[in-house]
């Protein structure tokens, strides 16, 4: 995409359909007057009067407790500077979004319009009764130092300011991993930094805490070496200069053994990497290009232990680790305020964790066989799902050891459980999914590329990395479209109909025949065929000319799987073929089977399906909990519907004991397991989260899924396609641009799965 078409994209995400990135959302009914009396007046008095007689309770009746205030004044925005406070508000938006979606923490972003410091500190003491917490924000240094002492000190809520103390967090807990891995002590190692801004500063602070000596820390801003007869220095960095006479950067790494970077792109060469102590560790965190190339550094020392402020390589150092667990965890027991003693603990967490076995849905995440601790990986991946309950109770624990909690947390099992449920408030799922295809991105054939949706989801497709796609379909029109949406990649573009591609469609005329010959179809029939996009796309696929296949947006499902179901042949082991949808709800992912192939399948069938979906969520990093649905609860019917059921619950119950599955079940049953344990409390699904659900037939299957994506707006992956050979996976008529790149992104998937298999084999 060139600039101009990234720069529509960039500015329509943002303006449509709604403007912004958040909304306020009511949380209390608000269908019936009565609703409404209770919400404002009369009911609204007696909330009011609590609080008036115990402050504490504005905790109770309101939504102080989980609710920041993200605060600028766009005095240093990103990498844009000083934008002012009205153009800084897509990035506090973007802040509150990272919220709510890491920590379901709710945000008003806060944009003022003052350079003073004591306007701005007043203007945020006056507002600071309505927050539960306060994170500062792109303010520029050294008044962001000055507003950040201020507010800790004289208001009782926690306030962070995340540009300085983010970073510092995430990269103290990879320091202390990486010091392990090096064999160093804290207070033996010499340390260069390269930049003296807010967050140099702040890291140099915390690696002191951590034992890293004062005098055995360099530090350089843009005009070298930090000295003490530098008049122009402030305070903070006063503690850091040196009586020493100037040192270049190349000739203070020699014999260092660690290099902390924040200033900017490639300042780092080789040849200083190459004069450092044995198992240099090295962050280079300035984006988007690190003081020295990640590859170049590897390549350079095999020894060196790299992090980055990049998501590409091993070791990011992203602020999305701390922050929202951070003030998730002052938030629950209402700290008056974020202390050393909450960052620390934040950190032994994050380094801690680091060294725990990973999760297999991290794995999946990250395309990895196994994520093990070691130089590739000293701080947890910011998918990671367990960081909620990892660093949030830590923060809250040292909360309470320092005095600072008003409201101490008393069942800590509870408490994790709490935590874990906000995780299904978002679509973490997508997130893994497109992560996971970019590790090793396929050839995808897009056999409708002359329709401009299509084409858009290719786009997306190819500049997020998830694939490389193969465009199929009328030449003229897609080159077309293509200079429409000013989508300029030179990619191999497919007409299955003009003459330069007869040779190739004769040759896969040829094999299709030579396997169908004895079931009706004639050499002219199948050259007939070849014209066919469907027919065309399956044969790429199935002569290794692609590695995936996705189709079906202009199409009615049927039409389009079954040239998919004639060619392509089925995966080994597998009987059947049928579909899974992934729901993103607001409990979580959930799995839903059969919802486009078989139309009444069997007890035997039904069984098979469960299997294979069990498979397709495993391969996702969601371990199943099956619920095989019915309009009956165990036996209350012997209808021919639910008795296939209750016969395929009991084959699976026999030859897959390990398989946490149960039925038959009706659906508020299944989704509810406190109710299901009250009622039932024999079924294996007793007190668990049901994640799976299989359905009887087709219609159940379809009809339910269709009914949550439009009554609920509840995003939908699928059907995604098991029991097929190859990576074959088929859109929904009329899916969106975004269905369609989640589609690619799922035959990706498939296709690395499978060629694994392969390898394997």
């Amino acid at each position: 995409m060139n600039k101009n078409s990234k720069r529509r994209e960039a500015l329509l995400y943002h303006a449509k359909p709604t403007p912004g990135k958040i909304q306020v959302v009511p949380t209390k009914k608000y269908a019936t007057q009565r609703d409404l009396s209770l919400a404002y007046s009369p009911g609204v008095a007696e909330p009011c009067l609590e609080i008036a007689k115990d402050i504490d309770n504005v905790y109770k009746y309101t939504a102080k407790g989980n609710l920041v205030a993200v605060i600028t004044n766009g005095t240093a925005v990103l990498g844009l500077g000083d934008i002012g406070p009205e153009a800084s508000k897509p990035v506090m938006e973007g802040k509150g979004l990272l919220f709510k979606i890491f920590a379901d923490i709710d945000v008003f972003d806060i944009e003022i319009g003052t350079k003073d410091i004591e306007e701005f500190i007043q203007t945020v003491k006056n507002i600071a009764p309505t927050f539960g917490g306060i994170n500062l924000e792109d303010i520029k240094a050294p008044e962001s130092f000055e507003i950040e002492r201020r507010l800790v000190e004289e208001l009782n809520i926690p306030v962070m300011h995340d540009d300085q103390h983010g970073t510092a967090i995430i990269s103290s807990a990879a320091l202390i991993n990486a010091l392990e891995l090096a064999d160093k002590k804290a207070a033996e190692v010499k340390m260069v930094v390269s930049g003296a801004g807010s967050a140099a500063l702040a890291c140099a602070d915390l690696y002191v805490l951590l034992g890293v000596k004062m005098e055995n820390i360099l530090m350089f801003n843009s005009k070298g070496l930090l000295t003490k007869d530098n008049a122009t220095l402030s305070t903070k960095q006063l503690k850091y200069a040196k009586d020493s006479a100037q040192l270049s950067l190349e000739e203070a790494l020699v014999g260092a053994d660690i290099f902390l970077g924040l200033s900017s792109g490639n300042i780092m060469t080789p040849q200083m990497l190459l004069g450092m102590a044995a198992n240099p560790i090295v962050f280079a965190m300035a984006n988007p290009d690190p003081e020295i190339d990640y590859n170049v550094a590897i390549a350079t020392r095999k020894d060196v232990i790299m992090a980055t402020g990049r998501s590409d390589h091993p070791n990011q150092v992203n602020n999305v680790l701390g922050f929202p667990y951070i003030f998730r965890g002052a938030l629950d027991v209402r700290a008056t305020k974020i202390n050393e003693a909450m960052k620390m603990a934040a950190v032994k967490a994050l380094a801690s964790l680091a060294k725990e076995s990973v999760p297999e849905q991290v794995n999946v995440a990250y395309g990895e066989t196994k994520l093990v601790f070691g130089r590739d990986y000293i701080i947890p991946k910011p998918f990671d799902p367990r960081l909620i309950s990892i660093v949030a109770p830590a923060v809250a624990k040292a909360a309470m050891e320092s005095g600072v909690a008003l409201n101490p947390i008393t069942d800590w099992d509870k408490y994790e459980e709490e935590l874990l449920d906000r995780l299904g408030n978002d679509n973490k799922m997508v997130r893994l999914i497109t992560n996971r295809a970019k590790t090793d991105p396929k050839r995808i054939v897009f056999a409708e590329a002359d329709n401009l949706d299509v084409l858009k989801a290719a786009q997306i497709v190819l500049e997020e990395g998830i694939g490389h796609p193969i465009l199929l379909g009328n030449k003229e029109i897609i080159l077309e479209l293509k200079e429409e949406l000013g989508f300029d990649a030179d990619l191999e573009i497919i007409d299955p109909k003009i003459k330069e591609e007869e040779e190739r469609r004769n040759r896969f005329a040829s094999i299709y025949w030579e396997s169908r010959k004895r079931r009706g179809i004639s050499l002219y029939d199948a050259q007939k065929l070849m014209r066919e996009r469907n027919y065309f796309a399956a044969m790429m696929v199935n002569e290794k000319e692609a590695d995936a296949l996705v189709s079906g947006h202009s199409r009615s499902y049927s039409s389009v799987v079954r040239p998919m179901l004639q060619l392509v042949d089925k995966a080994p082991g597998a009987s059947i073929v049928a579909t899974t949808n992934i729901m993103m709800t607001s409990r979580g992912p959930m799995f839903l089977s059969d919802t486009a192939i078989n139309i009444n399948p069997t007890a035997d069938e039904l069984a098979k399906i469960a299997v294979m979906t069990a498979k397709t969520a495993r391969m996702f990093g969601v371990e199943p909990v099956i619920a095989m649905v019915s309009y009956s609860n165990f036996g209350s019917s012997n209808s021919d519907s639910a008795s296939k059921v209750r016969e395929a619950v009991a084959y699976l119950h026999k030859n897959h004991p390990d398989l946490i599955i149960d039925g038959e079940v009706q659906a508020d049953f299944a989704l509810n397991p406190e109710m299901l344990k009250e009622k039932f409390p024999f079924s294996k699904l007793a007190g668990r989260k049901v994640n799976t659900l299989i359905f009887p037939n087709l219609d159940a299957a379809n009809i339910t899924y269709k009914l949550l994506k439009e009554l609920n707006k509840v995003d939908s992956i699928g059907p995604i396609m098991m029991g097929l050979g190859k990576p074959v996976h088929i859109f929904q008529l009329g899916a969106s641009v975004e269905e369609m790149v989640n589609m690619a992104a799922i035959a990706v998937i498939d296709a690395q799965e499978k060629q694994k298999k392969q390898t394997i084999k």
